[in-house]
């Protein structure tokens, strides 16, 4: 059986920012987010090798901000509320230390007010690689300064950049972090 995602138009109900923090924390084992025009998205859990591939992108993004300590990683479990009203939790993210540390206490402590300036997104068997790509451009119209969508299925990756055009490269390659994540390399060899 494969699981996809349930998209529920919530137009008529219009749930606050603290209805949808709730509906989040009573429902720990369901992961929720909100798109820009204001649908629920229940996410379908992620298999064996999904979770493993997005583990091992963390870890590497936390190692390089570890010894950088330019700002703050961020794990698919986030949710963030980006400018456009939308709910979202990219597999990784990392924010520059001056932008979350400007956040109030409050805000850390729930869904945070705040666009990554560095999103990843990982397809998974599950993943329909067009609502990606529109998660991917709805991050930068939020001010996601740089993300990258992995995509295994057809060993590639893209490359998104605020005010630029996409970029696709075949895997297996080698991914900087240009100008956003001075210093940090991500070899991805095929995946």
């Amino acid at each position: 059986m494969v699981l996809t995602l349930l998209k529920l138009n919530l137009n008529s109900v219009h749930l606050t920012d603290e209805q949808f923090y709730q509906l989040c924390q009573n429902n720990r084992e369901l992961n929720f987010e909100r798109n820009a025009k204001g649908e629920l998205i229940i996410m379908p859990p992620v298999g064996g090798e999904s979770g493993n591939r997005e583990s091992e992108l963390n870890i590497d993004l936390g190692i390089w901000n570890r010894q950088t300590r330019l700002g703050y990683t961020f794990s698919s479990s986030t949710v963030f509320k980006l400018p456009n009203g939308a709910d979202r939790s990219p597999d990784a993210a990392w924010i520059s230390r001056e932008r979350w540390e400007a956040l109030t206490p409050e805000q850390r402590r729930k869904f945070p007010p705040i666009a990554p300036d560095f999103v990843i997104e990982l397809r998974s068997e599950t993943d329909n690689l067009s609502i990606l790509q529109e998660k991917m451009r709805e991050y930068l119209d939020a001010g996601v300064r740089l993300g990258w969508l992995i995509n295994p299925q057809q060993q590639q990756v893209e490359i998104y950049r605020l005010g630029q055009e996409v970029e696709v490269r075949n895997l297996p390659t080698e991914l900087l972090g240009e100008d956003v994540l001075p210093g940090f390399t991500l070899s991805l060899d095929v995946y």
